[in-house]
C-alpha cells in the first residue's frame, strides 16, 4: 500500500528576516551555520498546494538577545528564501502576512511582530533606508 503525504503548512525557521521579507536561514553574515536545506522547496510547495500556507516561525531575538528581524541582513548573509516567496512570519508577538504586500506594508507588518524594544530603532532605520533609496 502506498501513502501520499501532503504537507500544506510546513513550518521552517530563520536566522534573520529583513524588513522587506528576505529570509536568511543558513548563515550569520559570512559564517555558514548549516548545510543547504530545503526551505525554499517547502515554501514553494506549500504556496502551490490548495490551502497551503508557508510559515516561518521564530523568536524575535536570538538566544544571545540579538534581533532576528533586522532592517538589513548582515553583510554576507545568504538569502535562502526571497521576499517574493515569503508569506507568513510568526514570532511570539504575532503574525506578519507578507505575501502580495508593498515593501512599506511588509516593513510595518514585520516591525509589529519584532521585539518591542527593537521597534523604534527599526522604524527609524526603515525611514532612513527609504529616504536614501535611489530610483
Amino acid at each position: 500500500m502506498r501513502y501520499k503525504i501532503l504537507l500544506h503548512n510546513p513550518i521552517n525557521s530563520a536566522v534573520e528576516v529583513d524588513l522587506t521579507g528576505q529570509i536568511s536561514a543558513d548563515s550569520v553574515g559570512h559564517r555558514i551555520i548549516s548545510g543547504v536545506g530545503g526551505q525554499i522547496d517547502f515554501i514553494r510547495g506549500a504556496a502551490l498546494s490548495p490551502g497551503g500556507k508557508p510559515i516561518i516561525a521564530m523568536t524575535s531575538r536570538s538566544a544571545k538577545g540579538h534581533p532576528k528581524i533586522v532592517s538589513e541582513l548582515k553583510p554576507g548573509a545568504g538569502v535562502v528564501t526571497t521576499r517574493a516567496h515569503a508569506h507568513y512570519i510568526i514570532t511570539e508577538y504575532g503574525v506578519a502576512d507578507l505575501f502580495g504586500k508593498t515593501l512599506k506594508e511588509r516593513a510595518d507588518a514585520l516591525i509589529s511582530i519584532s521585539h518591542p524594544e527593537d521597534r523604534e530603532r527599526l522604524e527609524k532605520e526603515w525611514k532612513e533606508q527609504v529616504s536614501n533609496a535611489v530610483y
